[in-house]
């Protein structure tokens, strides 16, 4: 396992500062965030001049890149420039040498059937590229009920999750209901999150996120990649961000 950070950590500031204040922090390895209305690099630009995309990165500071996730907002997925959109990002992801891509499940409520069709076709897209499609845990998707996590991910061989405890803490879920889960982990997001409402993000050792019950379950299952540090940087948030992006780094290395 490593430590790596997200550009999620400095979605207000210009990309190229983002990955310099990485390097700054001492990671050597970094998520790359793709959202549909952030700030930095966005799917719809990257779908469509890739190798712009890289000539952006390749002018950054030289960290590795470890993982994208990808929010490509509201989108009709029936829609065949939507899907040749994804197939242009699985192959940025290989130009990059990133090996997990992470999207959102469908909105809560979405029959689980549609939901699995759906992800079939890009499931196996991603594996014929050597990639490995994971669903991240968040609360308002189908993903976000762990029961169902696990069912999209027994019915599609080669489908994983990007395990969000904070999402499932938000959601009503115990850490228990977590469990069945770490068996499909690809990647994992981590931020300190208590749980009643608008505490999503808290200062570190403020939640309720028991890291190194988090870092033990995966161990378990021989999980050998990223704990990405991802305290999303938001005009709300009541913390320092940089000091907590630094002391989360420093308590997940001394649980490696």
């Amino acid at each position: 396992m490593f430590v790596a950070c997200s550009t999620l950590c400095f979605a207000r500031e210009p990309l190229e500062k983002a990955l310099r204040l990485i390097a700054e922090f001492e990671f050597d390895k970094f998520e790359l965030a793709l959202i549909e209305d952030g700030q930095h690099l966005r799917p719809s630009e990257v779908g469509d001049d890739p190798e712009a995309a890289l000539q952006r990165l390749r002018s950054a500071p030289s960290l590795i890149p470890s993982a994208l996730y990808v929010d490509f907002g509201p989108v009709d997925w029936a829609d065949p420039a939507i899907r040749k959109r994804f197939e242009s990002i699985c192959r940025f992801a290989k130009s990059l040498g990133v090996a997990v891509i992470t999207i959102h499940a469908a909105a809560a409520g979405t029959p689980v059937e549609a939901e699995i069709r759906r992800l079939s076709g890009l499931t196996a897209f991603a594996l014929r590229n050597g990639l490995v499609l994971a669903l991240l845990t968040h609360s308002e998707t189908l993903a976000g009920d762990p029961a169902v996590a696990a069912q999209l991910c027994k019915a599609l061989p080669g489908l994983g999750l990007t395990l969000d405890p904070s999402h499932g803490l938000q959601g009503g879920h115990k850490e228990a209901d977590l469990d069945a889960l770490y068996a499909y982990a690809q990647n994992v997001h981590l931020r300190d999150t208590g749980k009643n409402p608008g505490e999503f993000q808290v200062r570190v050792g403020q939640g309720q996120i028991e890291y190194a019950r988090v870092v033990s379950q995966l161990q378990r299952f021989g999980y050998n990649r990223g704990l990405t540090v991802a305290i999303v940087d938001r005009p709300e948030n009541t913390f320092d961000r940089e000091v907590e992006v630094r002391k989360l780094k420093l308590l997940l290395e001394t649980l490696l």
